[in-house]
């Protein structure tokens, strides 16, 4: 699209207001946005998404007292990171791991990557796929000490891996 107000650059910057049930979009360039005094930021701020979560505050598990978070090692505090979306060092994932945790579950809606499966997989790769998930739910389950969905994941295992030994045995 091209700047509203000059006319001939590529416009980077785009407004969509709502007044009164009519919309009306606005396209400007950096340059005029520069120009006109505006101060438009142009790239992702990892800190204006943690301050745009409702319930953030509660899903970290607040009481409305605010008490600093820091990295023993760099010094940063949490309030820091909330503004520029960076940590300061590597020590500062374990430093902020509760709040870090509740904003990847908000915004991935799981604590974990889990992986895809491609739709076009061969049926092989697809069971060995399948048999890994079954072994790690199985393991969680152990660890939660859910025995008896543990045993019921075992046999299902144990299916798994007859049917993957009766398609690599040759025909008799």
């Amino acid at each position: 699209m091209i700047c509203n107000v000059c006319g001939t650059k590529d416009a980077s910057i785009h407004l969509t207001e709502i007044v009164n049930g009519q919309m009306a979009e606005v396209h400007i360039c950096e340059a005029c946005a520069e120009e006109k005094g505006t101060e438009f930021k142009t790239y992702f701020n990892f800190g204006d998404l943690l301050a745009g979560l409702p319930g953030l505050e509660k899903a970290l598990g607040g009481t409305g007292k605010k008490v600093p978070l820091l990295c023993k090692d760099c010094g940063m505090n949490y309030v820091d990171f909330a503004k520029n979306g960076r940590l300061g060092c590597a020590k500062c994932y374990t430093s902020f791991q509760k709040p870090l945790a509740a904003v990847i579950k908000q915004v991935q809606r799981a604590n974990e990557h889990v992986g895809k499966k491609p739709m076009r997989i061969s049926k092989e790769t697809r069971s060995v796929h399948d048999l890994r998930q079954l072994q790690d739910k199985l393991r969680k389950s152990i660890q939660s000490e859910a025995f008896e969905e543990a045993a019921l994941l075992r046999d299902e295992i144990q299916q798994a891996l007859e049917k993957i030994r009766k398609k690599k045995r040759p025909a008799e």
